[in-house]
């Protein structure tokens, strides 16, 4: 099975250590990459270098992941910074952005979670909502719970690839974002909704293969075999399932 794993492109974030060696980091949770293996694939964690290394990276993988993290620079899309925006990293955002054009060029499978959902949105020439909680009638979508066990609902559109991969027209995920899909890109389909109208997952119309999710299906991956399905399609679309 080892040599017949696809290999997987997963993103991390940049973290300067405070303590020890004087160094930067590259992080990314240890879920993304159990699941992928846990699905049949070989995940390779992805440090943040040079967006010209993007095109080295992708010609030597099967598929990308794209991992939660720090918010967006708006000025990706056209916008100002407006309060409640987060920490933002720049050398993530030129990295990433690049990773993705060099993966679709490719016609590489993709995934997207949390942040990933967002880049890929901005990719395509989409907007973010830079704070929901600022925005009338939202629901709760940072649950206290950090463990991410299941916490609110999500309506899925009929006949959508999320709907056939979820095997149901209603889920329940986690949820630990503030930002969210305002205007979605050209191109996408949204597949999936909360109660209060909020895009928490999309598709591609046409071309490769793509699912991004606004939660953390990682985080559930273990102990909830119903949660199992962003991972499963993905794998999947790589196995020729």
């Amino acid at each position: 099975m080892a040599a017949s794993r696809p290999l997987v492109l997963v993103t991390t974030a940049s973290n300067q250590r405070e303590q020890g060696l004087r160094r930067k980091d590259a992080l990314t949770g240890l879920n993304y990459n159990a699941a992928l293996y846990a699905e049949g694939l070989l995940p390779l964690m992805a440090a943040n270098l040079d967006a010209d290394a993007a095109a080295a990276m992708v010609a030597r993988a099967d598929g990308v992941l794209f991992s939660g993290g720090a918010d967006l620079d708006p000025a990706h899309y056209g916008r100002a910074p407006e309060p409640g925006l987060g920490l933002v990293d720049p050398g993530r955002d030129a990295f990433e952005l690049a990773l993705y054009r060099a993966a679709c060029a490719r016609d590489l499978p993709i995934l997207g979670v949390c942040r990933g959902i967002q880049l890929v949105n901005v990719a395509e020439g989409g907007t973010l909502h830079q704070h929901l909680p600022a925005l009338p009638a939202m629901i709760q979508h940072s649950q206290q719970n950090i463990d991410g066990p299941p916490f609110q609902r999500l309506r899925l559109e009929e006949a959508s690839l999320a709907a056939r991969a979820a095997g149901a027209a209603a889920v329940m995920v986690n949820s630990f974002h503030h930002q969210g899909i305002e205007e979605l890109a050209p191109g996408l389909r949204a597949s999936g909704y909360t109660d209060d109208g909020l895009v928490e997952a999309i598709e591609r119309v046409g071309g490769p293969w793509l699912l991004a999710v606004q939660w953390h299906p990682e985080l559930t991956y273990a102990d909830y075999p119903d949660q199992r399905w962003p991972f499963r399609v993905f794998a999947e679309a790589l196995l020729g399932a």
